[in-house]
């Protein structure tokens, strides 16, 4: 009888511990840190994209990754990650920040709610984010470049330095256009979606707060994000590793991008869906597990 009270006792109090964590709620910094986590796992994909995109040839997947092995080593495919983990700390950390931040001032019980509040973070975070991005771009790109037009920076505080030292500092903000217009699509249709997804999933008998419903929700809402932001990627790809004066504005990055026909805006879209599904992905699921254990209880 005292055996199965204390049972009965042990398992109350392990539904309030789980019922506890799931109403936790995430810290704004918890954002930044998944997906620097996340970066340091899907760099390599993330390095094929960017290849991909500023290559005018013809090279596939297999055969531009082949090429990079053959001629510089696997540590080639790493190139430009401390300017990967510098991109999320910024840009990452504002739009996830503000997205948590913002959730108590506007409503986000509805879909537009939430479509605004991350619309309203991904500008942010597109400005903040942007030259960490282009030394992020610019060093991934190095690899495909002959060894005497490589920038060859050291990593991406060197990188900061050197462009802001010999191109200005307004260079350090080349391609904040697209990249903000990418980062209100990116955060629509990782964080909102996201969110969205979740919550339906939640209203079903067959879902609850556990990795997989975080799975679940993240590959949809990676694959949404990859398809809203495609042809701005390319663009703000494509301006942020221009050399200075080669292009005359963003019209004149459209009409080149063109002539490759209208998949030239879809370039690198297989790369840039297998790096961002599972980056999608591991950020969401780093991002709720931090939550579930290290988040704070409303007020």
């Amino acid at each position: 009888m005292e055996s199965a009270t204390l049972d009965t006792r042990i398992n109350l109090s392990q539904n309030m511990d789980s019922s506890t964590r799931q109403k936790r709620l995430a810290r704004w910094y918890f954002g930044g840190i998944a997906s620097a986590g996340a970066a340091c796992c899907t760099h390599p994909l993330d390095l094929i994209k960017v290849t991909l995109q500023t290559q005018q040839g013809k090279l596939s997947v297999l055969q531009l990754t082949g090429k990079i092995l053959r001629e510089q080593g696997v540590l080639a495919l790493y190139n430009g990650l401390s300017a990967s983990v510098l991109r999320q700390m910024t840009y990452s950390m504002t739009r996830f920040g503000i997205y948590e931040v913002g959730k108590p001032v506007i409503n986000t019980d509805t879909f537009l709610g939430k479509i605004a509040l991350a619309g309203l973070a991904g500008t942010a975070g597109g400005i903040v984010g942007t030259p960490a991005d282009m030394v992020n771009v610019r060093m991934q790109n190095d690899v495909k470049l002959p060894p005497d037009q490589r920038r060859n920076y050291k990593n991406a505080i060197d990188g900061l330095v050197k462009v802001y030292r010999y191109e200005g500092f307004s260079r350090l903000f080349s391609g904040a256009t697209t990249a903000t217009g990418r980062g209100v699509l990116m955060t629509i249709g990782q964080i909102a979606f996201y969110d969205q997804i979740k919550t339906t999933l939640l209203t079903t008998e067959y879902f609850k707060d556990d990795l997989r419903t975080h799975f679940t929700a993240s590959l949809a809402a990676g694959a949404i994000a990859t398809t809203l932001t495609q042809p701005l990627d390319v663009l703000k790809t494509r301006a942020m590793n221009a050399k200075p004066g080669e292009f005359k504005g963003l019209w004149d990055i459209v009409k080149f991008t063109a002539k490759l026909g209208p998949l030239g805006f879809f370039k690198g879209y297989i790369p840039a869906f297998v790096r961002l599904g599972p980056h999608t992905i591991l950020t969401f699921v780093f991002l709720e597990q931090l939550r579930l254990n290290f988040g704070y209880m409303k007020q």
